[in-house]
């Protein structure tokens, strides 16, 4: 592949997403290895971080089309439609992605020949998602917070505390998935004194948990019945469960959000894999909350967008040493060196290579190492 010596930071356009894909001291780092930075004109200005700041470090202020006309384009959320114009075969996006959600990016991904590298599939030896994780801790915490402030009276929830009070009980949150996300909204929810059931398909994973224990916290293995019996209790039920690349299994299906009480609350943490709940709609933080039957759905696409400063500065810690990597030494070295990009490879000269990307496009995957050959 064509080496890499310009690196694009074009401004998000997804709607309310106000992070920026590298801060400043990312860019003195870049500019430090001899390579060329171009930053759009007031691309961190949602998060903070003004356009002289980038220019100090050592950047470019480009317009659009000279972010996107670089040879690796780094990015916070997948391309919008007016961005599919910029899609070329001698680009590399590095980016999150979502293609099980969002079909229609693939598509244009595939049909432009483009090498796209998602954050959120790449995946080291032991199985953990290193670029995924800092947005999943933050997705978590934010759930947990947006749930209790939706079950306030004010807002359409039940007007339940979330911890009670004395004499008073607390508020149930039932938590799908005890991943990242998942263990997260739950330590959370048991630090604000509510009553927790973190459900989880794996034993090893929850007897791991085990030791980080406090409060009204009780871990479970799921089944369907489990699900059946507990998801009409709760008064904040947060999906959190995820499959790596592909569409989240619908482990809540519609009669059985009926049967939760009126001004209950549901956070699909999991919607920007297809949700995790069958009746979740993707929302915006403009418009962050659907009523169905009932119960407040609040599934934002890009929840860590609400705090872009800390979004921002979590992201680039860790996507900045393969962002290094990958410009400095081109692709093909840079997957040697870092094997975990790999799994993150999703299109490479319009061939998928990643399985479960593949698996929920309908499509047959192509070993990535074949493409890059």
């Amino acid at each position: 592949m064509a080496s890499i010596s310009s690196i694009g930071i074009p401004r998000e356009i997804k709607r309310d997403e106000k992070r920026v894909a590298l801060t400043p001291d990312g860019v003195r780092e870049l500019v430090s290895v001899g390579l060329e930075v171009r930053v759009e004109h007031g691309a961190g200005a949602g998060a903070g971080i003004h356009d002289e700041a980038f220019t100090q470090a050592g950047a470019q202020l480009v317009d659009c089309e000279t972010a996107w006309a670089a040879h690796l384009v780094v990015k916070v959320k997948e391309p919008q439609e007016q961005e599919f114009q910029y899609l070329r075969s001698d680009l590399v996006l590095f980016t999150y992605l979502h293609l099980a959600a969002y079909p229609a990016v693939g598509k244009a991904l595939l049909n432009a020949g483009c090498t796209s590298i998602a954050y959120e599939t790449v995946q080291l030896e032991d199985g953990s998602l290193p670029l995924l994780a800092p947005m999943s801790e933050i997705a978590g915490r934010l759930a947990t917070q947006a749930g209790a402030y939706l079950l306030e009276k004010p807002h359409g929830g039940r007007g339940v505390l979330l911890g009670g009070c004395t004499g008073v009980k607390p508020a149930r949150v039932v938590v799908l998935g005890a991943g990242t996300v998942g263990w997260n909204a739950a330590r959370i929810a048991a630090a604000m004194d509510a009553e927790v059931l973190l459900l989880d398909r794996s034993p090893q994973r929850l007897r791991s948990l085990e030791a980080q224990r406090r409060g009204r916290l009780v871990s479970l293995v799921s089944s369907r019945g489990l699900i059946e019996r507990v998801v009409p209790t709760a008064d904040l039920l947060i999906g959190a469960v995820l499959t790596p690349g592909g569409r989240a299994p619908t482990l809540v299906d519609e009669q059985l959000v009926k049967q939760m009480r009126a001004g209950s609350v549901i956070v699909d943490v999991a919607i920007d894999q297809g949700g995790c709940i069958a009746t979740s709609e993707e929302t915006t933080h403009t418009e962050p909350v659907l009523e169905k039957f009932g119960v407040q759905h609040y599934a934002v696409g890009n929840m860590p967008g609400a705090v872009p400063f800390t979004s921002t500065e979590a992201l680039v810690s860790v996507t900045l040493p393969y962002i290094v990597t990958i410009a400095g030494r081109g692709l093909s070295e840079a997957v040697t060196e870092r094997p975990e990009l790999l799994s993150g490879l999703n299109t490479i000269e319009g061939s998928v290579c990643h399985p479960g990307v593949a698996k929920a496009l309908g499509l047959t995957p192509r070993h990535p190492m074949a493409c890059l050959r």
